[in-house]
């Protein structure tokens, strides 16, 4: 797969992600816990079939101490026991948030599922969570940025 632009290097690509990348401390800081952020970003990142940001969130979530069966079966979440009530909650919102144009949207259902486990400000960090590892998607998958090389706390801007 051949590069057709690199964000972080072009002018405009890299302000734009320093922008992105900086509100995502917004939600890193919040008290919505680690490992669901993490989940969120490998799920999303699955969904859209971005290898760039599956190469980055996999390993940061390994060294963060995620267990390998927990990393390995985000793409058959529902099958499996591995995650927490409010994991499997956020991570059927993730799916509906990031299938928009398969559905009608994001069901009151999973909603409400996910305002079981967490707070207001936990769900909107959720929500802006998976609004940011979308654009983030669309940005890798878009202009090819591959997968493969990245190393775990590796600053891109």
């Amino acid at each position: 797969m051949e590069t057709r632009i690199n964000p972080m290097v072009n002018e405009v690509g890299s302000k734009w992600a320093k922008y992105i990348i900086s509100s995502n401390k917004v939600i890193t800081d919040s008290a919505l816990p680690k490992a669901v952020q993490e989940l969120v970003k490998i799920r999303a990142s699955q969904i859209n079939g971005c290898g760039g940001c599956l190469d980055m969130h996999t390993k940061d979530a390994a060294a963060a101490g995620e267990s390998m069966v927990r990393i390995n079966l985000v793409g058959a979440w529902r099958e499996t026991t591995v995650y927490t009530e409010a994991e499997r909650a956020a991570l059927e919102l993730t799916d509906q948030g990031t299938r928009l144009a398969d559905s009608s949207g994001v069901t009151d259902e999973a909603w409400a599922n996910a305002a079981k486990h967490f707070d207001e400000d936990q769900m909107m960090a959720l929500v802006a969570l998976i609004c940011t590892i979308n654009a983030f998607n669309r940005l890798n998958v878009i202009t090819r940025t591959p997968g493969g090389d990245y190393q775990p706390g590796q600053q891109f801007i």
